[in-house]
């Protein structure tokens, strides 16, 4: 059994920004397998089986600090172990178009990972970093990253989300390495 939770905040106005991009991920992701989410566990869930896993993919809707309470109870409910648990958040320590698969780390100054750490007591989770690369000078931090991506930037998001999702299937079928070794270089 594996989890997949990709990091954001609800709500409308925040749809399509850097602080969203795991949300996105797993929008696009659903949307190929046709899967439909449900509200559950203080946020939204879908479940399908994957390559003989069954795997559980979360949007947690307790905003972005407190992401981690509604990985706690999905992890709790169904008993998943730290090791089998994903999270995609977005970076700004990478370039946008970036993508960094991680087994295990500190919160690096994400306030989501932060909370999932504090909820389910590890840093021994698996982290699929998207790079949304830095703010230009002058630019406070946290209204880029809750800023919505320029058009010249689209594409490149496109690209990135298309990796992202080929990443999310090698990890579940437990290739991680393989993933590591082929989309931590692009």
């Amino acid at each position: 059994m594996k989890l997949i939770a990709g990091l954001g905040n609800p709500g409308g106005q925040y749809a399509e920004t850097r602080h969203n991009v795991g949300f996105l991920l797993l929008d696009t992701w659903a949307e190929e397998l046709k899967l439909d989410f449900r509200q559950k566990y203080q946020g939204l869930i879908a479940e399908t089986q994957w390559a003989g896993e069954r795997v559980f993919l979360l949007k947690p809707q307790t905003f972005m600090n407190l992401s981690g309470r509604s990985i706690r109870e999905v992890v709790q409910f169904y008993k998943i172990l730290s090791k089998d648990v994903l999270v995609v958040h977005d970076d700004m320590d990478l370039p946008l178009g970036r993508i960094r698969l991680r087994q295990s780390g500190s919160a690096g100054g994400h306030n989501g990972i932060k909370s999932t750490i504090a909820e389910i007591g590890t840093e021994e989770f698996w982290r699929l970093k998207i790079g949304v690369g830095r703010p230009p000078a002058g630019w406070d931090p946290a209204n880029y990253v809750l800023g919505a991506f320029g058009k010249e930037e689209v594409p490149v998001l496109e690209d990135v989300l298309e990796r992202g999702q080929e990443v999310l299937r090698l990890w579940v079928q437990g290739e991680s390495n393989k993933a590591m070794n082929t989309f931590n270089r692009v």
